[in-house]
């Protein structure tokens, strides 16, 4: 049986003593219940409904401190991708990234898939809210040549500023998908767009 993961960090990255906080005590406890932990937390949310929204430090200030939690307690780093070009300067300039995430607005983006997949990093890609579980069939169609492919459901878009978690759909991409499955259950509570972020 494979070892359980987790993934689980700040929204974004705001200082290195915030994520090293958190990060220490969610390797704490996984650790004790046999869990992989995996760091993740975002240098741009560029995709806030308001131009007013926090989108975080950057790429410098965010990769200096994957180095430190990453060095300090062994673990997979995560953060998202928004642009080809964001993908080439994490590459470039050998930013201490385990797994590029493309965001659920994104997960339909070719290029930004394809580019993923030739980096020789984990790609996990989370299921847009406008998509249905075999729509990633299509999806997947786009990550040949990549290391490991992840899913993650995040819920699906149920009118105005709703989601809701279809647990047979996640089912469903287990049954059908020969990748893991993760369920973002923040991101799936969310009021998408409702309140401005």
């Amino acid at each position: 049986m494979k070892k359980m993961k987790i993934i689980a960090g700040p929204c974004q990255h705001q200082t290195l003593e915030q994520s090293l906080e958190i990060a220490t005590e969610c390797k704490r406890v996984c650790d004790i219940h046999g869990i992989e932990y995996i760091f993740k937390a975002s240098f741009d949310k560029a995709n806030r409904t308001s131009v007013d929204g926090q989108r975080g430090v950057g790429m410098n200030d965010t990769m200096r401190a994957f180095g430190v939690i990453r060095r300090g307690l062994d673990v997979k780093t995560l953060t998202d991708v928004h642009s080809v070009t964001d993908i080439d300067d994490i590459i470039t300039k050998s930013h201490p990234v385990d797994v590029l995430q493309i965001p659920a607005f994104l997960s339909r983006q070719t290029d930004l898939i394809q580019r993923a997949c030739t980096t020789n990093k984990i790609v996990n890609i989370k299921k847009g809210q406008f998509l249905a579980p075999w729509d990633m069939e299509g999806v997947l169609s786009k990550t040949t040549g990549a290391k490991e492919i992840w899913l993650t459901e995040r819920g699906t878009s149920f009118g105005y500023n709703r989601l809701v978690v279809d647990y047979t759909g996640m089912q469903y991409m287990k049954k059908h998908y020969p990748v893991p499955i993760f369920f973002d259950a923040t991101h799936a509570v969310q009021q998408p767009g409702g309140n401005g972020d």
